[in-house]
């Protein structure tokens, strides 16, 4: 993959979140698409930007983006390359007005995601990845600093992020079975993905349903690319090219030395569940 695709993607994101900005600033309308499943303006602007643009720019590449219509990306898994796009991610966070959102564009190459790039638009902070080479936050004036996941290896003093709209009580005891020295909920699974790959958390862990595809591609290419490990819950690699959408069973994103730790968690928190 050339520097240029990240260039493409950066460019798109920062156009995405011109429009979505100039939307957050206004009295807009919020629809629903399904039961707690909010839409707005913004949403479809920014989806409509960002899949015409990498139409544009790689012609032979799958888009699936969260604002599409299904038959737009129906052959998606036959594709080489294949982009996954939250045009908005943070839909309910944009809403509550608390800048907890984020643009995020994913690639995949063969089975798993390659690039990455999340935008910030309260922020105009941006991070950038690609596995193999490295990941760096860039800051509103352009400027670009090299990020890697945290060192931490002992699991009580390590932070996790969690979600802030999507908490249930099964993943409340889930968590709270980690046992380590915090939790704090954060809106946006590509800004919680930031954390950890910039050393700031050691995981992100959401051990239920965690959306979408286009809401783990980004997430799983940054932080790999920083140094760290992105598994499903139950230590499997996403399957992007599989037939079901949805993140059903969960997501884990942390730093290499806690990644073993955490899932085994998850597992004895999983056989308290199911009576085991």
């Amino acid at each position: 993959m050339s520097q240029d695709t990240l260039s493409v993607m950066l460019t798109l994101a920062r156009g995405a979140a011109e429009l979505i900005r100039e939307i957050y600033d206004t009295e807009f309308k919020v629809d629903y698409k399904g039961p707690k499943d909010p839409v707005t303006e913004a949403d479809r602007k920014a989806n409509r930007l960002i899949c015409d643009g990498l139409l544009a720019a790689f012609p032979d590449a799958a888009i699936v983006a969260e604002e599409s219509k299904p038959e737009s990306y129906a052959n998606f898994r036959e594709a080489t390359q294949v982009f996954f796009v939250d045009p908005l991610d943070g839909t309910k966070e944009f809403i509550k007005k608390n800048g907890e959102f984020v643009v995020m564009l994913g690639m995949i190459e063969g089975d798993l995601a390659r690039a990455s790039v999340i935008l910030a638009p309260a922020t105009g902070y941006a991070w950038i990845g690609e596995v193999g080479v490295g990941a760096w936050e860039v800051a509103p004036d352009g400027s670009r600093t090299r990020i890697f996941v945290s060192p931490q290896a002992v699991l009580d003093q390590a932070r996790v992020v969690a979600s802030r709209s999507h908490r249930t009580e099964e993943s409340e005891r889930a968590l709270a079975i980690l046992g380590v020295d915090r939790i704090d909920a954060l809106g946006s699974a590509g800004l919680k993905g930031a954390e950890v790959a910039s050393g700031r958390a050691e995981a992100y862990v959401s051990p239920g349903t965690a959306g979408k595809r286009w809401d783990a591609c980004a997430v799983d290419a940054l932080v790999r690319a920083a140094g760290g490990m992105v598994t499903d819950a139950y230590g499997d690699n996403i399957d992007y090219r599989g037939a079901n959408l949805a993140n059903d069973r969960g997501i884990v994103a942390t730093n290499s030395a806690l990644h073993a730790a955490l899932l085994e968690r998850l597992a004895i928190a999983k056989a308290a569940r199911d009576g085991g």
